[in-house]
């Protein structure tokens, strides 16, 4: 089972975005997807429950890790864990020891780039990841390109050797889809061709491991 890991200590970046989605990415292919809700505001499992009211979408594990037990399923092929924000110390080592690979969202804010130089430092002294047993990599969200802080954010990534994979642009796909309980694959597609692009490097580099 694959398990990837959705995580950065400052809250509002975008973690249960990227880990729904990537849920309905590999559901829609066919896999068995658990996703792992570990926010005690529980905002990955309510947008599964949304998912509920929808016929012929593919089904989707909940795992509520916060009120029941921290397992997916025998037979999961992947599992994607949404982290609680402010994570920090012991708890980052052991999700961390869960995580075949990390995605770190961070906003193109000055007080989400402060945080995230913490989050990012603390995270690379990790055994995991300096053994290169957990894989990670940066995700620039909720971008507007060409404007001054987009260019500051990656200037800010860019100074980490990690791989940043994609700018996830500000859309209102991403909201229409938390709200419905469906995933950015799974809308329109006339609708969605350009944020379901930005994807394609985020699936590439999972696919990779």
């Amino acid at each position: 089972m694959q398990t990837i890991l959705c995580m950065n200590a400052k809250g509002g970046c975008g973690k249960t975005t990227i880990a729904t989605n990537l849920a309905t990415w590999y559901a829609d292919e066919g896999q068995r997807a658990a996703l792992m809700d570990f926010d005690p505001q529980r905002s990955a499992i309510d947008w599964l429950e949304a998912r509920e009211d929808y016929d012929g979408v593919p089904a989707i594990e909940a795992v509520d890790a916060v009120t029941g037990n921290a397992r997916a399923a025998h037979g999961t092929d992947v599992a994607i864990i949404d982290a609680p924000a402010g994570t920090f110390g012991s708890e980052v080592t052991q999700l961390l020891r869960r995580a075949d690979a990390l995605l770190v969202p961070v906003l193109p804010s000055p007080i989400d780039m402060r945080a995230a130089t913490r989050f990012i430092d603390e995270v690379l002294g990790s055994g995991r990841v300096s053994r290169g047993q957990t894989r990670i990599a940066l995700v620039a969200n909720r971008v507007r390109e060409n404007t001054r802080v987009f260019h500051a954010l990656e200037d800010f990534l860019a100074a980490y050797d990690i791989p940043l994979l994609t700018h996830l642009r500000e859309s209102q796909n991403y909201i229409r889809a938390a709200e419905t309980g469906l995933g950015i694959f799974e809308l329109a597609p006339s609708a969605v061709a350009v944020d379901v692009a930005q994807w394609d490097p985020v699936v590439e580099w999972l696919q990779r491991g």
